[in-house]
């Protein structure tokens, strides 16, 4: 644990240094929440039903745009080697990474949620459906994209790439995670999405560092 410590406070001190790196996500999904009342209705009758299915987009947009920092800095300056040739189990650091950018993408857009949401007209109850929605599903997001953004550190120009690979790995947490939200604003039962939501959470949590682990490696050794 002290080691998943020492690499999350590292990871978030360096990005703290770059602060417009940290701040692009977020400016992102802010536009990109925002010009759908611009582009295609400002009416609550048209933003209220599609709220939920706007705003997950938009996290989940945001997220893959700071995956493809997540290793590749640290591979262009030795650090991930020294990472791999430590005493430490690989990947439990890569859990720390994983930790350190769900603390700098994930939980800001958790935090904003509820300013979009009042911005296309959720309902207060509904908005903390959502909360609880992004609480369980950018972990999910961070998690899964940590693997492609592992196999696609040592390439050049690798965004579309690793957006090719992680947004079908995400379409079961969008889907569960607009359909909860769907469900609190009909009124009906939204425990099933979150049960679900919860299981992938749990097997990415169990998987996916070792996963990540193993692509580094082969990163490493291309």
């Amino acid at each position: 644990m002290n080691a998943v410590w020492q690499v999350i406070r590292r990871d978030v001190t360096l990005a703290m240094r770059s602060r417009q790196e940290v701040a692009n996500p977020l400016i992102f999904f802010v536009l990109c929440a925002s010009l759908f009342p611009l582009g295609v209705s400002p009416d609550a009758d048209f933003l209220r039903p599609a709220a939920g299915g706007i705003l997950w987009v938009s996290a989940l947009l945001a997220t893959l745009l700071s995956l493809d920092s997540l290793f590749r800095a640290d591979l262009e300056d030795g650090a991930l080697e020294q990472l791999v040739l430590t005493r430490h189990p690989f990947f439990v650091l890569v859990l720390g990474k994983v930790a350190a950018h769900w603390l700098l993408t994930g939980l800001p857009l958790i935090l904003l949620s509820p300013l979009l949401g009042v911005m296309l007209f959720l309902p207060q109850d509904v908005i903390a459906v959502l909360m609880l929605t992004l609480l369980l599903g950018t972990p999910v997001l961070s998690l899964v994209g940590s693997v492609g953004a592992a196999l696609t550190a040592g390439l050049r120009g690798a965004g579309v790439l690793l957006s090719l690979l992680v947004i079908p790995l995400y379409v079961p947490v969008l889907i569960f995670g607009t359909g909860a939200v769907e469900a609190a604003m009909q009124g009906m039962p939204y425990n099933g999405q979150l049960a679900l939501m919860g299981g992938i959470l749990l097997v990415s949590l169990v998987t996916a560092p070792f996963a990540a682990a193993a692509a580094v490696r082969i990163s490493l050794s291309a």
